[in-house]
């Protein structure tokens, strides 16, 4: 029986694969459209079953299940809802983040307590963030998949950043530069304007394309020849499951989930920069390498990182929490 769940729109790639689920989903949305009132996303496809809410008006709904993924969102529950998250309404609180800071020791917001599980969407994070005695779940990324749309017409390299200029090392921004110098880069994502400018580098050596709506950065990918990631620091860029799903050679920095996700046949990752260049520039010169590798990166992602075995999963840990106040 598919429940009502509130969760606010934070991550619009992951949050485009939960509400795939047999659930009704309400998204807070106000005037401004801000971090905790964005509604329904812009950018990506969601189904009918996702509903926004203005703020003033979640007190009157019935909602069964509450997600949450930062850590002063129970505030803004109690608030708007009247509730207390893991009290008076059930939640889980989902953790899209690596941690900072400390990060051997770093403690999660949740730990130590027993009314609210914490889902991490990868082994790694479950691995790195210390939750001491809070139950903790894993459930990887799933991916709404586009289809096998690889062409790779285009003999440049494709790179997904959000705002990189902000994030810096820990979107390997600083090693894009490096890179350009061996093969040229089309740099898709949010705040990539000026990115050029910035690495003072020619448009040539880089390009940017500013917040495509994700159908047509899906179509832009798929032409280019391969795909790159120099993420450092992160969970698991949804836009590296999202490439091999689309059948593109990846190559990326072999760092925290990663080294799991890529099978050597799909590409190529190391913690070499220079590894990395050379492997990009060689299945530019090569398509039909490219080809193969893409096409077992695609069967990889597919077996692994399928829509089914995610909505499955939730699922699963949805019906374990219980209905009722946790302390009664």
């Amino acid at each position: 029986m598919g429940r009502r769940i509130l969760l606010w729109h934070v991550h619009g790639s992951w949050t485009t694969s939960f509400v795939q689920g047999g659930h009704e989903y309400v998204v807070p949305v106000d005037a401004e459209r801000g971090p905790d009132g964005r509604g329904r996303a812009s950018t990506w496809d969601w189904p009918s079953n996702v509903s926004e809410v203005p703020l003033s008006e979640l007190r009157a709904q019935d909602v069964d299940l509450v997600i949450l993924q930062r850590p002063y969102e129970a505030a803004l529950v109690e608030r708007w809802l009247g509730h207390r998250p893991g009290y008076d309404v059930p939640a889980l609180y989902l953790e899209h983040n690596t941690p900072g800071g400390d990060v051997p020791a770093t403690r999660h917001p949740y730990a130590d307590q027993s009314a609210v599980p914490i889902v991490h969407v990868t082994a790694f994070n479950r691995l790195f963030w210390d939750c001491g005695s809070a139950r903790t779940e894993v459930i990887e990324h799933g991916i709404v998949d586009p289809g096998g749309r690889y062409l790779g017409d285009v003999p440049r390299a494709a790179v997904v950043i959000n705002d990189p200029i902000r994030r810096a090392r820990a979107v390997g921004t600083d090693l894009l530069a490096a890179l350009s110098a061996v093969v040229p880069l089309d740099v898709f994502g949010m705040g990539v304007s000026g990115l050029a400018e910035h690495l003072g580098l020619s448009e040539e050596r880089l390009r940017t394309y500013e917040n495509l709506p994700q159908h047509e950065m899906h179509r832009a990918l798929a032409r280019r020849r391969v795909y790159v990631h120099l993420t450092r620091w992160t969970s698991l860029g949804l836009s590296l499951l999202e490439a091999m799903h689309l059948g593109m050679p990846v190559v990326a920095l072999a760092t925290t989930e990663v080294v799991t996700a890529v099978p050597p046949e799909a590409g190529a990752i190391s913690t070499r920069p220079e590894a990395l260049a050379a492997a990009a520039a060689h299945f530019l010169d090569c398509p039909a390498q490219a080809r193969v590798a893409g096409a077992a990166g695609r069967a990889a992602a597919l077996s692994r990182y399928g829509l089914g075995r995610f909505l499955a999963d939730w699922d699963r840990v949805l019906d374990s929490v219980p209905a009722q106040d946790p302390a009664e």
